[in-house]
């Protein structure tokens, strides 16, 4: 198995030299800590917390723990210790020299707020998800995604293309490391055992006595509506739990980076919107094995398909502005009319309007929504079809072409 280059690695490198300690979190098997030994100091040490003896010490006598293992320190899985935060910070307040702490966790929410509140200005926070189609197939460095002709014309030189069978391949493989990388070849064992650890070590950390049977259905429910508007009642009506039970769930899956939301853009000027969020899975593949889809060509042709494929275009972008660094603003739109536009990406200023299809020969039709957004305060910049065509191209001056393989 060889090494997969990530794009985020310059970039913690750089932070390395001003930061004493820097956060990353993410979901889990996604790569944080194979990332970190590969580009570690060699006078870095690393421990885990993942090992039981590490856990109990670092939570019952946290100094004791950090005298043991000196900084430069890698801590894998520090959500699991969060006495340790008010030490790594008297540390720091002490004078720890840039680049002292590496610390990971597979739980952000709760990672985040920790750093917030312990480590303000004090800790370097980024967000590592599963690897992407540019890190996959891609070389160079990578910038977040952007509605710019000449920004989509660079990107067609480090970009691999891919035409409808290898993206739908792309999809249904999904983004983990160890299946993709060819680490683990056996593709059922590998989801099976992947959501059986998550269960294990995480949900039964939030919730005693959870049946993992249930737990696992509900997270297939989910699936089976990743890329749609949420509807908290379908999905606790699959399982056989009440909406309240089912919302308390889908915290726990947000909370760990299984799922995420974009939420629908609104302004005073657009009175009409719908509040409720699409639902979204970090990684394709987990979707694919949940809703039981045996390849790539049988998926192409299912009825996730046009949902699945919103599925991986939005996380391809996600993933694009995570892996720089930098703030991802995204939404959507839907009003009560039914006006809809997949996807709205706010950047310098203006609101850049998108459309993602499986098509691969779009039409202005498809665009008829755009409009709605200039009544919006934001100035309306250029859009685009995401869509299944192979070459880069323009409907218009004001609406672009885009493959997916260039995200």
């Amino acid at each position: 198995m060889n090494y997969i280059k990530r794009d985020m690695e310059n970039l913690i490198l750089e932070l390395n030299k001003e930061y004493s300690c820097i956060l990353i979190s993410g979901p889990r098997q996604v790569g944080k800590t194979t990332m970190l030994e590969h580009i570690r100091p060699r006078n870095m040490q690393m421990v885990t917390l993942d090992d039981l003896s590490e856990r109990r010490l670092a939570k019952t006598d946290p100094e004791l723990f950090l005298s043991l293992h000196s900084a430069p320190l890698i801590i894998d899985e520090v959500q699991y210790a969060p006495e340790l935060f008010s030490y790594i910070k008297m540390a720091i307040d002490k004078g720890a020299p840039a680049g002292s702490y590496w610390l990971t966790g597979s739980q952000a929410f709760q990672l985040m707020t920790l750093a917030k509140e312990s480590l303000a200005g004090r800790v370097a926070l980024l967000h590592l998800s599963s690897l992407s189609q540019h890190e996959l197939s891609g070389s160079g460095d990578l910038t977040p995604f952007s509605v710019s002709l000449s920004e989509l014309q660079r990107r067609a030189t480090t970009h691999t293309p891919a035409d409808v069978n290898e993206i739908y391949e792309r999809i249904w493989k999904g983004s983990l490391p160890g299946y993709v990388s060819g680490k683990f070849t056996n593709r059922n064992v590998f989801y099976s055992s992947y959501l059986q650890t998550y269960i294990d070590r995480d949900v039964r950390e939030e919730i005693a006595g959870v049946d993992p049977t249930r737990f696992a259905d509900f997270i297939r429910a989910a699936a089976c509506r990743a890329g749609q508007m949420l509807n908290i009642h379908a999905i606790a009506g699959d399982v056989g739990i009440s909406d309240d039970t089912a919302k308390r769930w889908l915290g726990i899956l947000e909370k760990s980076d299984i799922i995420f939301y974009l939420h629908p853009y609104s302004n005073n000027l657009l009175k009409r919107t719908i509040k409720t969020p699409k639902l979204y899975f970090f990684d394709t593949g987990l979707v694919a094995y949940l809703t039981k889809y045996s390849s790539p060509e049988i998926l192409m042709n299912g009825s996730i398909n046009g949902a699945i494929l919103e599925n991986y275009v939005v996380s391809e972008i996600r993933k694009s502005y995570l892996n720089a660094g930098e703030e991802c603003i995204l939404h959507y739109y839907r009003d009560k009319d039914d006006k809809e536009i997949d996807l709205c990406i706010e950047s310098d200023g203006k609101l850049h309007p998108i459309e993602i299809k499986r098509a691969s020969t779009p039409t202005l039709s498809m665009v008829s929504s755009f409009d709605i957004l200039r009544k919006s305060t934001i100035p309306v910049g250029t859009g685009a079809i995401l869509c299944l065509k192979e070459t880069l191209s323009a409907l218009d001056k004001d609406t672009l072409i885009v493959p997916i393989w260039l995200i």
